[in-house]
């Protein structure tokens, strides 16, 4: 079971603030980079797929996603250029450091993955392709930012070596297919710019809240939140990627139509049904035109029905019931995805966000009542073998 040390350091990530000696703007937090980095690497991932035949690991891709970000956790208020000096002539160390600060929060998770954790800081050729992958994804969310920095910060002194720098960095990338496209800034950059507005997005818009967080990091959450349910469920590698990445995207329409609460939604009969039509149109003509035609498919298979347990069978999408997933179709071929349970993570991460703030002192009506709701659903609730009651507990 996972623990609540482990979900606590998972949300330190929101009040870990980048560019903090530059002007910036809000959704500038260590959390909405590295989920911006994991859409960014989803996409370099599948071009590498498509245009070169590359043979992706996507477990390990995922993996190695969180690897990074728990590292990056431990060692954020480094300035970048120093931390670099660092892991050049101490890395080793350091990395042993790290894994020593953070075996006690991640045992929960298993023996197996802090020994992957292990092997992937200290082991140069681990997971070798998928950390191209990652580091090329990590230069172009970082170089996402800078436009905006670069902006605001015109005048501070050593800002065009920085700009050199993250521009030398990307182009030792550019043999990756999708860094080319992106660099080029057409459609494919376009996709990235604008799933890069869900940074700004703030959750809980109508209540003041401590951390504060964006649709974006909320979205990387409730990924990693169902990486790991579904890795202590017994989950096949297909439904393991399925289920991160029907996270990481589950809330991607919001770039298009905001973020509608549920009360709105559910205020007048039908409006709900209404919403959902909306937001299809607008994915067919405004987000998926940017990504390649054969993207669109799997893309559809993640954020429609987004909280139904669904199978591809013979082609077909099949909406399945509770617990068909793990009795009958526990296999890559059917490339199952839990939407029950991403549901539950995406409910479990709402709760948190405002049990968080209301232990910060920061309440409000809608903080209480929300939180409240929340409990009362998952109290002693059980979805793919995961006692959400006891989870929601954690933080009672």
């Amino acid at each position: 079971m996972i623990g609540k040390t482990f979900i606590e350091l998972v949300y330190e990530s929101a009040h870990i603030q980048r560019w903090n000696d530059h002007i910036r703007p809000k959704g500038f937090t260590e959390l909405d980079k590295q989920a911006h980095k994991m859409i960014i690497a989803f996409v370099l991932a599948r071009f590498e797929e498509d245009d070169r035949g590359a043979v992706i690991n996507w477990v390990n891709l995922i993996e190695g996603g969180i690897f990074e970000f728990l590292h990056r956790i431990c060692l954020t208020d480094i300035k970048p250029s120093v931390f670099r000096e660092l892991m050049s002539t101490h890395g080793d160390k350091l990395n042993r450091w790290v894994l020593n600060e953070l075996k006690p929060k991640i045992d929960c998770i298993g023996e197996a993955f802090y020994n992957k954790f292990a092997k992937y800081l200290l082991e140069a050729q681990y997971f070798h392709k998928e950390k191209k992958i990652l580091r090329a994804a990590h230069y172009l969310a970082t170089n996402w930012e800078f436009q905006i920095i670069h902006n605001l910060n015109s005048n501070i002194y050593g800002l065009e070596e920085t700009k050199a720098r993250i521009d030398n960095e990307i182009e030792d990338h550019s043999d990756l297919v999708g860094v080319q496209k992106i660099w080029l800034g057409k459609k494919t950059n376009h996709f990235i710019n604008l799933v890069g507005q869900l940074r700004f997005q703030q959750r809980w818009a109508q209540a003041p809240r401590v951390p504060e967080t964006s649709v974006m990091g909320h979205m990387l959450i409730v990924a990693i939140l169902a990486y790991v349910f579904s890795i202590q469920t017994g989950a096949c590698a297909q439904r393991i990627a399925n289920n991160y990445f029907g996270g990481l995207f589950h809330d991607l329409p919001e770039v298009l139509t905001r973020d509608i609460v549920s009360p709105v939604k559910r205020s007048v009969q039908g409006l709900e049904d209404l919403i959902k039509q909306i937001e299809s149109r607008q994915i067919q003509e405004k987000l998926l035109p940017l990504l390649p035609s054969g993207w669109h498919k799997q893309i559809y298979y993640f954020i429609q029905d987004e909280f139904s347990n669904k199978v591809i069978v013979d082609n077909q999408i099949v909406i399945v019931g509770s617990g068909e997933i793990a009795a009958n179709y526990n296999e890559d071929q059917y490339s199952p995805i839990d939407g029950e349970l991403l549901k539950a993570c995406d409910h479990f991460a709402a709760y948190i966000e405002a049990k968080l703030s209301l232990a910060h002192g920061i309440s409000s009506r809608h903080l209480r009542e929300g939180a409240d709701d929340l409990y009362k659903i998952y109290e002693k609730k059980k979805i793919a073998d995961i006692d959400f009651g006891r989870l929601f507990d954690y933080f009672k």
